[in-house]
């Protein structure tokens, strides 16, 4: 079943994402993560099968392994649960609704979102890599190039290995691309103390994650996390290291000085390049042999790092 819109009755929708509905139970919300993909800021016509419910059950395995450093919203991803609260809060029937919920749909706490995106960078890439590559053509004679507020050595190679994992948070802006800014930038935006916990919280669990994902044969090279305040508290809330949010790498497939082939919607952007598309809506249709492929990258992703099969 390849879900890429919903409409529960008797629900109003609080947010509709590019991959997620997400509907107001007064106090919780039920998020729902469709099979919808997006590329270059633009949602494509094609669902991509269980990439929902993927994305469902890697934030689960994740809110379970990172319980320890922090307390995240997660209520129950219980699908006979969830057909139960919806009933209770006046769904009509709500048991038709069950299969399109099944294993993609979480209750979870409302909480106050974080107005900055938090994202960890262990290794050298994306948006960081071309911001280090434009600041090292200006000063090419530095041994030391500050990236937002950190100092690299100026000889690191696109995909390396930082010398530590570091924290370089991001605005949300509301059309286009979030903007990189410093961790002192981020303090005068949430608070110094507010701030400093984020980049803590945000670290501690990259470490514990990249370290278990090592442990499976993969790589994290960056993550972006989402933190909410609940009652003078901070969670962790929405997706949690999914191919969605994060670069994942196979190690044995690992070398650095370029790009990396990774376990996320790269395959599709790399196939969108090489047609004649300005980038703008509506997107085009993608092939069936790239949806499936698609497809079968995340669901790789998923048996790899959790080691079972989704």
């Amino acid at each position: 079943m390849i879900v890429t819109t919903t409409d529960i009755v008797g629900l109003k929708k609080h947010v509709t994402g590019k991959v997620r509905d997400v509907y107001d139970l007064g106090d919780r919300l039920l998020i729902v993560a469709t099979d919808r993909i997006s590329a270059f800021d633009v949602v494509l016509p094609n669902g991509i099968p269980d990439k929902g419910r993927a994305l469902t059950q890697f934030s689960l395995f994740w809110f379970d392994l990172t319980k320890d450093i922090t307390e995240n919203h997660l209520i129950t991803a219980n699908v006979d649960e969830i057909v139960i609260e919806l009933g209770k809060v006046g769904v009509p029937n709500a048991a038709r609704y069950r299969e399109m919920l099944d294993g993609r749909s979480m209750i979870v706490r409302k909480a106050n979102a974080s107005p900055i995106e938090c994202v960890v960078r262990g290794y050298l890439s994306g948006s960081a890599w071309k911001e280090f590559s434009q600041l090292k053509a200006k000063t090419p004679d530095a041994n030391m190039i500050v990236l937002h507020g950190v100092a690299l050595p100026a000889g690191l190679r696109e995909s390396d290995k930082l010398p530590a994992p570091f924290f370089m948070p991001a605005t949300k802006e509301q059309s286009g691309h979030d903007v990189n800014i410093s961790l002192d930038r981020a303090r005068e935006i949430v608070g110094a103390d507010t701030a400093d916990e984020l980049a803590g919280k945000s670290i501690s669990i990259y470490k514990k994650a990249s370290e278990y994902a090592a442990s499976r044969g993969i790589i994290i090279s960056d993550t972006k996390f989402e933190f909410g305040e609940l009652n003078g508290n901070i969670i962790l809330i929405d997706e949690v290291l999914t191919p969605d949010s994060s670069r994942f790498w196979d190690v044995n497939l690992y070398k650095p000085g370029g790009p990396q082939p990774s376990f996320d919607k790269q395959y599709v952007r790399d196939y969108l390049e090489t047609l004649d598309w300005d980038k703008s809506y509506p997107g085009p249709e993608l092939p069936q042999e790239v949806v499936l492929r698609t497809s079968e990258k995340y669901k790789e992703a998923y048996s790899r790092v959790v080691g079972c099969q989704l």
